[in-house]
């Protein structure tokens, strides 16, 4: 029993880090804090509780107050959690585990393809998909191996709703990957949502 505890520690961290490049060093902290709480609380399912509650408030003051300015002297800039300027991520999570961030010019050239939709097709929204960590020129936002620098960012398709035949920013994945539709030969590409 006394390996098992470090095994699931280091794979927690690992897998922490891997999603979210900042979770594991966060938890970290948060286990320093366990010391607090094991003497506080005294009913073992209430110390789980306090335990994963703790790690939570941590990694969202972190993310959300911590990692934007520092991520800002790294060159890196956080797209917006909710919709901006026609810009939206599909999925807030995307901005939950920090795989929103971009260099500044990526940004503002986002903004500007965002507003240049919506003039096209008034009312559109923008969604963006994975960009980059904040932190560190070559760490991989897996599965995007490229998606390591802050100068890449996937984009969700406008779709043809098949129920009303217009045109709509929702995308029949709630991650935005996944789906794929085969085009005809000799048709243009039409994605339609279900």
């Amino acid at each position: 029993m006394k390996i098992v505890k470090p095994l699931i520690i280091v794979l927690l961290f690992c897998l922490l880090t891997v999603f979210t490049q900042i979770g594991g060093l966060v938890y970290l902290i948060s286990i320093r804090l366990h010391i607090l709480i094991n003497k506080t609380v005294n009913n073992k399912y209430y110390l789980q509780i306090t335990k994963a509650v703790v790690f939570m408030v941590l990694y969202c003051l972190t993310t959300f107050l911590i990692v934007p300015p520092l991520a800002r002297l790294s060159g890196r800039v956080p797209l917006p959690f909710s919709q901006i300027n026609h810009l939206k991520p599909l999925n807030r999570l995307t901005c939950l585990f920090n795989r929103n961030y971009v260099r500044p010019q990526l940004k503002q050239a986002v903004f500007a393809v965002a507003a240049e939709m919506n003039d096209k097709y008034p009312g559109s929204t923008l969604n963006y998909l994975d960009a980059s960590f904040p932190f560190i020129n070559g760490f991989p936002l897996m599965p995007h191996l490229s998606h390591n620098d802050g100068k890449k960012l996937d984009l969700a398709f406008f779709y043809i709703d098949n129920k009303t035949n217009l045109e709509t920013d929702k995308a029949p994945s709630p991650i935005g990957y996944g789906i794929v539709k085969n085009r005809a030969p000799g048709k243009s590409i039409q994605h339609r949502l279900a």
